[in-house]
């Protein structure tokens, strides 16, 4: 495990590209709290995430570059259009995949037909939409135990399974706001 900084990522952009695509592990600040990802394509990176989350069947969200890559990817009612406006922001919006292919299908979603989609307005989201990348966003804690707003509060047993750390200080903000737009608009969170 490495703690680095902004710095370091805006600095080193090819490398650290080079890093997500070879599957490396990384905990990350968003707009809301600490998030734990890697490349959404990789399927054996997205089962450690699940492994070092302890986390069961429950299906993982993703960062997407663009709006343009959910209207691509993602069935989009006319009625619902209108959310894409929220994004970049604080919100996981839940829309039927059409491009199964564009992620590690089976181990983020399992047999759902759904994804989560977030776009958070901060400088990692910009850095994985320059370089073009689907990233795994969960929050970067033990399933069922409180989110992480310092990496300071990180569980011992996380560092050793994770590769990068970003430290992006304290992050005290209530996590996404997640609506389901699979049918009519639902807040789930």
């Amino acid at each position: 495990m490495k703690i680095i900084t902004k710095k370091d990522v805006l600095q080193n952009k090819n490398f650290y590209l080079n890093e997500i695509k070879v599957g490396k592990i990384f905990i990350y600040p968003t707009d809301t709290i600490y998030g734990i990802g890697c490349d959404a394509t990789n399927k054996k990176s997205v089962s450690r995430i699940r492994e070092i989350k302890k986390r069961d069947e429950k299906p993982f969200s993703v960062i997407v570059p663009s709006k343009d890559w959910i209207k691509e990817k993602c069935k989009i009612s006319k009625k619902h259009e209108q959310f894409l406006n929220k994004l970049p922001g604080k919100y996981t919006l839940i829309f039927e995949l059409k491009d199964k292919s564009s992620i590690a299908k089976k181990q983020i979603i399992g047999n759902l037909l759904s994804l989560g989609i977030r776009i958070p307005d901060n400088w990692f989201s910009e850095f994985l939409s320059e370089i073009n990348v689907v990233f795994i966003s969960t929050s970067a804690n033990i399933s069922g135990y409180p989110v992480i707003k310092s990496i300071n509060n990180l569980k011992d047993s996380m560092k050793t399974n994770i590769d990068y750390i970003i430290d992006n200080g304290i992050l005290d903000n209530p996590s996404s706001t997640i609506i389901d737009l699979t049918n009519n608009a639902k807040i789930l969170r």
